[in-house]
């Protein structure tokens, strides 16, 4: 089955703004990697500084790859193109899972 990424981005409230246009301007990097499957950026709505980066791949082995192409040039400068940028997130973890069961909704019946 599929492994998902999570990257745990610590973001001050003056720089969600910015994280999020970031995010915006690399719109289509990701969506033709080999094996790529879903994104989503999570917003926290309260409680929490913190945003989720959720991708789901097909295998450890094409997220390696992404991360150690197009993925280390965005983070060196070499996406969105500008020079190298100050990050809008003060931390960052990656959480990783292995999708061992999953669901959908079912379809509507007329």
């Amino acid at each position: 089955m599929s492994i998902v990424k999570m990257n745990v981005l610590t973001v001050p409230a003056e720089q969600r703004e910015l994280l999020e246009q970031r995010f915006a301007s690399r719109a289509g990097m990701v969506e033709s990697a080999d094996g790529f499957e879903w994104f989503e950026l999570l917003r926290p709505l309260e409680g929490t500084d913190q945003y989720l980066v959720y991708t789901r791949w097909r295998s450890e082995e094409d997220f390696k790859a992404w991360m150690e192409g197009p993925m280390k040039a965005a983070h060196q400068g070499g996406g969105a193109g500008t020079a190298q940028q100050r990050p809008a997130a003060t931390g960052s973890t990656v959480w990783s899972f292995e999708v061992v069961q999953q669901a959908s909704p079912s379809p509507q019946q007329s």
